[in-house]
């Protein structure tokens, strides 16, 4: 679907439906006073019925009034808040959308950017509302005898009343498309099943985005290569699987030659069954949704090949499957990981951390600006933050805020969790440098004080999407495309610095 901006006279634009904000009590803003007054107070008396109570979401359909060139005026109720949050934002835009998909209208104007929000200028506006509508249109029926049906509506257009202000929404616009292609592709990856989306098949992906886009630069690290590099901890993970594994390298070089890049680092376990340490059968089957990390790097650098940012960044996917057999690793084992550090596996489970910790060695060849790595790690996660928000740690507290900052203007927001040394303790090993596993105390932060071992040469941050990156169980099950925006809104922040 098509969303553009413009800026004209409300009460002259033709348009299928016209989407118009009234706050409780039947209130209307400058905007709805003027629409009004075109209608000859036609509005202002249907309101005065009390059809529309005004609490935010609600919606009520008329048809065209008379003064007015719309063939349909949509009404959704705003509250009583003179400003509105992103929440009440999204929820506004979400139930406009789900009233029109059930018309025949093949177009609507859309005037909810003109509301207060807080925090939010024309451009945050108009992208928040963009992203929440594309999103909300996603559709993943690829495995379905009967598709849905294409949808009526083929464009939105959300309207701009002060002229001056018309280019930053085209801009919001223009950045929310880019995201939410970026976040679909994520989708769709994290939706497929694992017979198919293997890590072949990741690094296919990766590959053909590479064809689309010209300026991303694409290089495949094969089973033999990482054995050469001595990824020991990446190959402990993968050995008990047939699928080989995949160390996938994607350059994105939108800035100077020799300025240094930031990297993106994902976790890509195609399907995890807990290896030896088997998982319980329960629900396993969204084991597929373990290479969301990676996945969420692919869907970034679309979003960033889309937006051609002046920076310089690298994407780092780690894949592999981890799978129980004859050649699978035991607990108890002991390997080298690439940095030459030794670890005792006492949980196959515990994998994610494994293929990361070679990776992340793998990075400090290209003398990052800075390191994201991105990994559904711990169910811990979802214990201490829920599905809302992701967990955070680094090495660096200018990173870290940046990241925070990043995602609170994205809505997809994440918070900070302690690395004390104190924690470090929880992973002492009698037999090697360190064990894969902390006990069962602060899961979430012991993951990511085993990651920070190997992180030492540069700032470094590590997302934990275990309780973000998938909705679990029911009708609504599937990928969300987080962080996606997140991680896209902090490359548009460090492309602006460079351009400042």
């Amino acid at each position: 679907m098509l969303i553009n901006a413009k800026h004209a006279d409300i009460g002259k634009i033709k348009t299928a439906c016209l989407v118009l904000g009234v706050a409780e009590g039947g209130k209307l803003d400058a905007l709805g006073k003027a629409l009004d007054a075109a209608c000859q107070g036609a509005l202002s008396k249907l309101l005065k019925r009390g059809d529309l109570a005004g609490k935010p979401g609600q919606t009520l359909l008329l048809p065209g009034l008379e003064g007015c060139k719309a063939e349909r005026l949509l009404l959704v109720g705003t509250g009583k808040e003179k400003t509105l949050s992103d929440r009440t934002l999204r929820k506004l835009a979400s139930s406009v959308l789900a009233v029109l998909k059930t018309l025949g209208a093949k177009d609507a104007l859309i005037t909810l950017g003109e509301l207060a929000v807080s925090g939010r200028d024309s451009y945050g506006k108009a992208r928040l509302i963009s992203e929440t509508l594309l999103q909300s249109l996603y559709v993943f029926d690829r495995f379905k005898s009967s598709k849905a049906d294409a949808p009526v509506l083929k464009q939105i257009t959300l309207f701009c009343a002060d002229k001056a202000e018309l280019a930053a929404v085209e801009r919001g616009v223009a950045h929310a498309q880019a995201i939410a292609h970026g976040a679909a592709f994520t989708r769709d990856l994290g939706n497929l099943p694992g017979n198919l989306c293997h890590p072949t098949f990741m690094a296919e992906q990766a590959q053909q985005l590479g064809k689309d886009f010209p300026s991303l630069k694409i290089e495949v690290l094969t089973e033999k290569e990482l054995k050469k590099l001595g990824m020991g901890a990446f190959m402990a993970v993968a050995q008990g699987s047939e699928q080989p594994p995949r160390l996938v390298v994607m350059h994105y070089q939108g800035g100077k030659k020799d300025d240094a890049p930031y990297a993106l680092v994902g976790k890509g376990i195609t399907f995890d069954t807990g290896g030896i340490s088997l998982k319980p059968g329960a629900a396993m089957d969204e084991m597929k949704y373990d290479m969301c990390g990676a996945a969420s790097v692919l869907g970034t650098f679309r979003a960033l090949a889309e937006l051609e940012l002046p920076i310089n960044v690298v994407g780092l996917l780690a894949c592999a499957e981890n799978m129980p057999s004859g050649h699978a690793t035991r607990p108890g084992d002991i390997v080298t990981s690439m940095s030459g550090q030794t670890v005792e596996i006492l949980n196959t489970d515990a994998e994610g951390r494994l293929v990361l910790c070679d990776t992340l060695t793998y990075a400090e060849r290209f003398k990052p600006k800075a390191v994201i790595d991105i990994a559904t790690l711990t169910g811990a996660c979802i214990v201490a933050l829920g599905s809302n928000v992701s967990g955070l740690m680094g090495n660096n507290d200018g990173l870290v805020k940046q990241i925070l900052k990043a995602g609170e203007f994205a809505d997809d927001r994440a918070w900070q969790l302690p690395l004390f040394e104190e924690y470090q303790e929880q992973l002492d090993s009698p037999f090697a440098d360190m064990a894969n596993i902390g006990g069962p105390k602060a899961g979430t932060i012991t993951a990511g004080c085993f990651l920070a071992r190997y992180t030492k040469a540069y700032h470094w941050a590590h997302l934990d999407i275990a309780g973000t990156a998938w909705v679990s169980g029911g009708k609504d099950k599937g990928a969300t495309g987080r962080p996606v925006p997140m991680l896209t809104q902090y490359l548009l922040d460090r492309a602006a610095e460079a351009k400042a």
